[in-house]
């Protein structure tokens, strides 16, 4: 644990060019998980990261990497950074143009859903980081086109997010081609049991940056529920979207459910676009880039969405559905407030979501209240928020043998991560 306190990014040990450039970026003070895992960092020291979304995560392990990278030899990957989503890895690739310019350390992103030909390309400009996905990463190592044994750091990137999408034995292919000798940075909003075994394998002697309890809901956040049924959700959302002009961020559970959303919404005249994992990768950038710059009001999406968004002043985000974890909802709501902003959290509960919302409470502990002027709010039970989270962790999972992953007969991971 870090006890001593940064107030400027200029106490953290950073160059010149590094300090301009984040100057131009507008950033004025580290965040607590920066000034905390930042100094460590440097000094080539492994680090595990927890702090809420919106908290400047990649910044954190992006500043120090170029740092590091900038006077090593080049010609060969020197650092990989594994990301959950297509979405959270491109977005770490402009993190590392905007910072890592100045000082000749340049990047190539190997995400599914990409040209494979022209990955390859940009893997033969001798970048020094490589940001990937797993699934996509091992296509490449399976192929030939990539080698990792001249990595000298790793990023595992909301590595807890890796995990609930079923990445364990990827990840472990992806560890047993690393070098042991090399620096290691784990990121994530939570801790929960199957990460703390990923950790134990994965980094040594690390420095722990916990910037607040795991899975803290971001403080800007004003959180408010509604009881609603099924059939009344689509009504009731669009009620809601008549009240303001804010930007909303809306999450569904199933891809057919936010397709079918996305239409009714269009229908009653919003400006709406829709991100899920039958999305062409160019159809994802698209419907993002264009509610970064307001075409659309409203985005719908599931939850692949949930940790790959880092869309500056989004007013609101409504739980359509209600997440399938405690933690989803922590980074559903952590999409607005970031960075120290303020924003608001709706969610619709209905009947079968009460077991759902106790875990929820008793995660953040805390109740979520009941939306102003609703009218459930008088005369609807709230049931005890003493039921435990019964999410359970799935234990360390199986290290693989052999310095190059072998393709597997029956089945493949995807690449389209």
């Amino acid at each position: 644990m870090q006890t001593t306190v940064h107030n400027s990014f200029q106490s953290l040990g950073l160059s010149d060019a590094i300090l301009r450039d984040l100057a131009k970026a507008g950033f004025t003070e580290p965040t607590p998980i920066q000034a905390g895992a930042i100094p460590p960092a440097l000094q080539g020291r492994d680090v595990i990261g927890c702090a809420q979304t919106g908290t400047g995560k990649t910044a954190a392990f992006v500043i120090p990497m170029i740092e590091r990278l900038a006077a090593a030899p080049k010609g060969h990957p020197l650092a990989l950074i594994l990301a959950p989503t297509r979405e959270l890895a491109i977005q770490t690739q402009e993190a590392i143009d905007k910072f890592g310019r100045s000082r000749r350390v340049f990047a190539t992103t190997i995400v599914g859903g990409a040209d494979m030909n022209a990955q390859v390309r940009g893997l033969r400009q001798h970048p020094e980081i490589i940001v990937a996905t797993p699934g996509r990463l091992l296509d490449h190592m399976w192929n030939g086109t990539i080698n990792l044994v001249s990595i000298k750091i790793l990023v595992l990137d909301e590595a807890d997010r890796m995990l609930d999408m079923g990445f364990a034995p990827q990840i472990n292919q992806i560890l047993e081609a690393l070098p042991e000798e090399r620096q290691t940075l784990l990121f994530s909003a939570t801790m929960p049991a199957d990460l703390k075994d990923l950790a134990r394998a994965s980094v040594k002697d690390p420095v722990r940056v916990m910037a607040d309890k795991p899975a803290t809901a971001a403080g800007g956040v004003a959180q408010a529920l509604h009881h609603t049924t099924h059939d009344d959700k689509t009504k009731l959302l669009i009620h809601l979207l008549a009240q303001d002009q804010e930007s909303v961020l809306v999450f569904t559970r199933t891809k057919h459910r936010a397709d079918r959303l996305m239409r009714a919404l269009g229908s009653a005249g919003h400006k709406v676009a829709v991100i899920h994992g039958d999305r062409s990768l160019s159809q994802r950038r698209a419907a993002l880039e264009g509610f970064k710059r307001g075409v659309y009001r409203v985005l719908v999406a599931t939850d692949i969405a949930a940790r790959g968004i880092d869309v500056a002043n989004i007013g609101h985000v409504v739980n359509f559905d209600m997440p399938n974890s405690p933690e989803d909802y922590v980074h559903r709501i952590g999409r607005t407030a970031r960075m120290k902003a303020v924003g608001r959290a709706t969610s619709f509960v209905t009947a079968d979501d009460h077991g759902g919302l106790r875990a929820i409470e008793k995660l953040l502990g805390q109740r979520v209240p009941l939306a102003m002027g609703s009218p459930e709010a008088a005369t609807v039970h709230r049931p005890s928020s003493a039921a435990h989270n019964t999410r359970q962790g799935d234990g360390r999972p199986g290290r693989l043998s052999g310095f190059r992953p072998r393709r597997p007969a029956h089945a493949r991971p995807s690449s389209n991560a």
